[in-house]
């Protein structure tokens, strides 16, 4: 396994900007990959859903540890959509869409649709979250009150399902997507919480889509190790200047950088 200076570098920026914003590293790592250093989107989705597999346990790990802020019901729920779809999505690509400008196409079109919506959900998600924290003390001992009565746990599946299809070929929107939608089933569910549920979620989706990609020899293992060795420091030092800088500011700028990466990809 060899490691490039250049991709620590990609690394150490991604990781500083997700400890600083919050912005999912799919986001802005597959589209750096693909853009930058000419990897083909299969390789680079791949790669990036192992990347963020493991840099999103060490947050569990705080969330669960220290917060106690993960409502592993509704994990459960999301996986039994999400992990048959993304196990479906693997076998549909190494023995259906077999060929790779197919696959290509499949994956280049998913990552545009996946980065326009996250685009769009970053645009509303932190007024929907500052909305609540308005409220937030009277809200956080309340676990997952439920909004679709019986219907809960069946849209709950069903957001998992397509968070599965769509993270599997394009490795975005366990992060953003997936908060608005929680947002949007949970509305009496802390932030905190509705952060941790997420965050623990996306570990075995993003594991499991990427162990498939690696089978299908999509993951560069020297690539994941630079990606690795300059981003979690960069997590670290942004976490640390998160309150220095103003997100009001940086997050819009993303936000639109997002979509015009998106449509370049959608055409």
């Amino acid at each position: 396994m060899v490691v490039d200076v250049a991709q620590i570098i990609s690394g150490l920026l991604v990781g500083f900007l997700v400890g600083l914003t919050g912005v999912g590293g799919g986001s802005l790592m597959t589209p750096i990959l693909v853009f930058i250093f000419g990897y083909a989107p299969k390789a680079a989705v791949g790669t990036d859903l192992l990347f963020a597999a493991i840099t999103k346990t060490g947050g569990v790990f705080v969330h669960h540890g220290k917060h106690r802020s993960v409502e592993w019901k509704i994990v459960g729920q999301l996986c039994l959509g999400s992990i048959p779809a993304a196990l479906l999505v693997i076998y549909l690509m190494e023995n259906v869409f077999t060929k790779d400008d197919t696959i290509t196409r499949v994956i280049s079109s998913s990552l545009g649709v996946a980065l326009i919506f996250t685009s769009l959900a970053l645009f509303v998600r932190n007024r929907l979250i500052s909305r609540r924290q308005q409220d937030e003390t009277a809200i956080e001992r309340i676990t997952h009150q439920e909004r679709f009565g019986r219907w809960q746990g069946a849209l709950t599946l069903l957001v998992g399902l397509v968070l599965g299809v769509l993270v599997t070929l394009s490795s975005v929107g366990a992060g953003a997507l997936g908060t608005i939608a929680l947002l949007f089933l949970y509305p009496r569910l802390a932030t905190v919480r509705i952060v941790g549920t997420d965050l623990a979620h996306a570990i075995p989706l993003t594991a499991v889509a990427g162990l498939g990609h690696m089978h299908m020899g999509n993951v560069d293992l020297g690539l994941l190790g630079s990606l690795l060795i300059g981003s979690l420091p960069g997590i670290y030092i942004g976490s640390h200047l998160s309150a220095k800088i103003p997100e009001r500011v940086l997050r819009p700028i993303l936000a639109t950088l997002l979509m015009i990466i998106g449509i370049k990809f959608v055409m």
